[in-house]
């Protein structure tokens, strides 16, 4: 599932008694093994489909390893705000109570989601395609590192982002980059980064934004090295 879709079924199962590594393990990888992410993702190649198929599951087994050694003692999520408000969902027209919800979810997430897709919007109109691959040809470990980092604010929409990353490994641009962008992408993308902020606490958060840019950056070095 997304992040949004993967939130509350990670929070019901917290509320039942699973264990955080659990909860974290199953987080991290439903947002990035998204299936209908998967099948768009052979459009890049079998090599390209299975490097983000390993790095994937790899990433999800990792998280929730962290999550068991230095979190013992202490809790990693918060999933206290997915109870039941006063005054909330109170109105008895079935049609009302849901148009509040919608509007209650638009406002929280309509603003980084807006973000988000003007930044792609931007990006995609002003910068050339070729001159954006020219900065990960020249050096292919900044590459890498520059790969990771705009995973966060130009990834919105897993489908949208197959056809230029075929354009962009085209060009020239390294296995290792786009291993990255692919990882980066889906687990710290601005649209999602509110919903996840809200579970996870400000300092947790950044633990989290730190940790998907680190393990995006060494597998695109490793990919680099092998391919």
């Amino acid at each position: 599932l997304c992040l949004y879709g993967t939130i509350p079924i990670a929070a019901s199962c917290a509320n039942k008694g699973m264990r955080e590594d659990w909860v974290a393990a199953f987080m991290m990888s439903s947002i990035l093994l998204n299936p209908q992410l998967m099948v768009y993702t052979l459009a890049l190649g079998k090599t390209v489909f299975l490097i983000r198929l390993i790095a994937c599951l790899v990433m999800g087994v990792l998280a929730g390893f962290l999550v068991h050694f230095f979190y013992k003692d202490k809790k990693f999520f918060n999933f206290s705000g997915f109870g039941p408000k006063d005054g909330r969902d109170v109105d008895p027209n079935l049609m009302l109570r849901l148009l509040k919800n919608i509007w209650r979810n638009i406002k929280t997430t309509g603003p980084y989601f807006f973000v988000g897709i003007m930044l792609t919007v931007l990006f995609q109109r002003y910068v050339p395609k070729a001159a954006f691959v020219s900065l990960f040809g020249s050096n292919r470990s900044f590459g890498v590192l520059m790969a990771a980092t705009l995973g966060v604010p130009l990834y919105v929409c897993g489908g949208g982002v197959i056809p230029l990353l075929r354009s962009w490994l085209e060009l020239g641009m390294s296995i290792g980059g786009a291993a990255a962008f692919m990882l980066t992408g889906p687990s710290a993308k601005l649209t999602n980064l509110a919903a996840l902020k809200s579970v996870v606490g400000i300092k947790n958060f950044m633990i989290y934004i730190l940790f998907s840019l680190a393990f995006a950056s060494v597998t695109g070095f490793l990919c680099n090295l092998f391919f």
